[in-house]
């Protein structure tokens, strides 16, 4: 059968950058980084004191206080993206057809938090009794899509992905292909994470994967920069409800661009390292690319998943190079981590955000913090400044640990 299009019709972001789509937008677009020094535990002993957490978040519009404090805050923050999303598409659902409409939330590292401050509880205690019997059902990764499911009456798929950094944007592309081949005729997909807390920040700082650039905590985020010196945790959440486009004509749904391609690979390399040559990367780009029937000149901006360390800047700024050929030099590649951190699992779907509303606007995000490119990298990197430009194909990347790869492809319409 034919693959039927696939339309962006609502979403719904909760960034550092902003709680909101439009928020976050204007951050992204002005070069506004959303790091700043942690609040939510103490750093006294920690190498690093800094990270993209989420500030001045209302659930009450969103989350009773109740069910609030039931959910770990991955949970909380995926639940708020995700009602944004469903609010701004203005699907209602039916009982008739609320098995056409279902939910792909993921997370890359799930309710962290809540287990860290569960067995602190016990080893305090030393009994079992003191442990919440909402412990598991606020802290599971599916959860984000049950709660939304409830919320919405939405009775068709409900399910969920974990594959580190590449989740949300799985999450996507997953929900795309149920859509395109009629297994649902809507999905509100996306990803949600907190995971700066004490073992989240403990165990990343131990890898030696974070920046300590405590004296800047605002500059500390530069991809493909010669300084950079790790990536910056973040957290947060972004949402998408894909529609089928008949469908959402047919109600008079705002679109905001179609998604047209869908590339996934795995590097068979690495626990938590690239390939030099990018090759999985390269592969994911280019599945993409053939899915959406595009040549590679095709495509005007990439939202790269460069995270600010200089394995992955160089094999991504490689992949691209190996994928797109002479066309790359003509591409703008940003990376909007420099802004918002890493959202490890929701970053996907915060980037696929950016990367629509920057076909919307015509317009290409900056990276900041890049004063002077590091070895191979020698791509347009939009620095330091959003740049006005025609824009009719943007590509979204996310590479995860375990060689986890995934890129997608909008379309303006």
């Amino acid at each position: 059968m034919s693959k039927r299009r696939v339309v962006v019709t609502g979403m719904g972001v909760v960034a550092p950058v902003g709680n909101d789509v439009a928020t976050a937008w204007a951050s992204i677009v002005e070069g506004r980084s959303g790091i700043a020094p942690v609040t939510r535990f103490d750093t006294t002993h920690f190498p690093v004191h800094f990270g993209g957490e989420i500030r001045g978040l209302d659930l009450a519009p969103y989350i009773s206080a109740k069910d609030a404090r039931r959910m770990d805050a991955f949970m909380q923050y995926g639940v708020v993206a995700g009602m944004q999303a469903m609010r701004d598409s203005g699907l209602t659902v039916s009982e008739a057809d609320s098995d056409r409409v279902g939910v792909l939330m993921g997370s890359g590292m799930g309710g962290l938090e809540s287990i860290e401050q569960t067995y602190q509880k016990f080893l305090e205690t030393q009994s079992p009794k003191k442990v919440s019997p909402f412990f598991i059902p606020g802290s599971i990764i599916n959860l984000v899509s049950g709660h939304l499911s409830m919320a919405f009456n939405l009775t068709g798929p409900n399910l969920a992905v974990a594959t580190a950094c590449t989740t949300s944007t799985h999450a996507l592309g997953l929900a795309m292909r149920l859509i395109q081949y009629a297994e649902a005729d809507a999905m509100l997909a996306g990803g949600s994470e907190m995971a700066t807390c004490v073992t989240g920040a403990s165990g990343f700082a131990q890898a030696k994967a974070l920046s300590q650039r405590n004296d800047d905590p605002s500059g500390a985020s530069r991809p493909w920069d010669k300084d950079r010196d790790g990536f910056v945790m973040g957290d947060g959440a972004g949402a998408m409800l894909l529609e089928e486009y008949e469908h959402a004509k047919a109600r008079g749904a705002n679109i905001y661009a179609e998604i047209v391609g869908f590339g996934m690979s795995g590097d068979a390399y690495h626990v938590t390292s690239p390939p030099e040559n990018g090759e999985g990367a390269r592969k994911a780009m280019c599945k993409s690319l053939s899915d959406a029937g595009l040549n590679p000149d095709e495509v005007q901006y990439i939202n790269a998943h460069a995270t600010s360390t200089e394995i992955g800047d160089r094999a991504e700024t490689t992949a691209i190079r190996r994928a797109f050929g002479a066309a790359a030099d003509h591409i703008a590649v940003s990376s909007t981590k420099s802004m918002t951190g890493h959202l490890l699992g929701a970053a996907g779907a915060v980037e696929a955000i950016f990367s629509v509303l920057a076909l919307r606007d015509q317009i290409a995000p900056p990276t900041i913090n890049l004063h002077s490119p590091g070895e191979g990298c020698d791509l347009d990197y939009v620095p330091n400044v959003a740049r006005q430009m025609p824009l009719r194909h943007a590509l979204s990347n996310s590479f995860g640990f375990g060689g986890t790869n995934g890129s997608l492809i909008f379309r303006r319409i």
